[in-house]
């Protein structure tokens, strides 16, 4: 967790159509630190008045809600409020669910039974800009990845990156977060932002989400072995 992180709690929004669950997860954040649950919505047309009104750092997302689903409601936020970030908290874990709220915007993705320590997690990774995907998730998006035809043998740098910027990305690709690219990189955590904003620039990527799915299509990390 950062230092800011941990001196200013991030504001959030709890959207999620079932009363109880809702609730539950109100409450169960009001226990933990680094947080503060600002408004709760029983659909994604509220989640997106209430983030017009509130302008919250991040809401937390279920996926199949009445009026406006969690996918378009994620989409909404995004192009019209940019500074709230969404992290998805749903039942679901099918492809039908993950990549169609991954593309909308999600940067975060968890299912229901993550506890609250490792929602909070979530929340603070997307804050720093990392990306809020459980385990079970990350695994998930990489198989699906490695399922697709890939060129064979190393790649030179694309679109321009240098070899560090690379370097980064395929460090990226496998799951590491800042601190720890900067360790095994040697080099501080303010120069990895740097290289990380230099390789978002060149390639357009927008997040670490899109990051993955950019450095397995350029060939750049082999398929994970299992």
């Amino acid at each position: 967790m950062t230092e800011k992180a941990r001196a200013t709690p991030a504001r959030v929004v709890v959207a999620d159509d079932q009363t109880v669950v809702r609730e539950g997860i109100v409450m169960l954040l009001g226990l933990l630190p680094g947080v503060e649950v600002v408004g709760a919505a029983g659909d994604g047309e509220e989640a997106v008045r209430l983030v017009a009104e509130l302008a919250p750092d991040v809401v937390l997302m279920d996926l199949r809600m009445p009026r406006c689903d969690g996918v378009e409601a994620t989409r909404r936020i995004r192009a019209e409020h940019p500074g709230t970030q969404v992290v998805v908290l749903t039942t679901y874990a099918d492809d039908d669910s993950l990549f169609p709220a991954l593309t909308a915007g999600a940067r975060g993705y968890l299912t229901k039974d993550a506890g609250g320590e490792e929602i909070v997690r979530a929340v603070h990774s997307v804050l720093s800009g990392d990306a809020g995907l459980s385990p079970s998730i990350q695994r998930r998006l990489l198989e699906h990845l490695s399922d697709g035809p890939r060129p064979a043998g190393p790649r030179e740098p694309p679109d321009g990156l240098t070899t560090r910027e690379t370097e980064v990305l395929v460090l990226i690709a496998e799951g590491l977060n800042n601190q720890q690219i900067a360790s095994r990189m040697h080099v501080s955590t303010a120069t990895v932002k740097t290289h990380i904003n230099n390789l978002f620039a060149k390639t357009g990527l927008k997040d670490r989400a899109q990051a993955v799915r950019y450095a397995y299509g350029k060939g750049l990390v082999p398929p994970p072995r299992g």
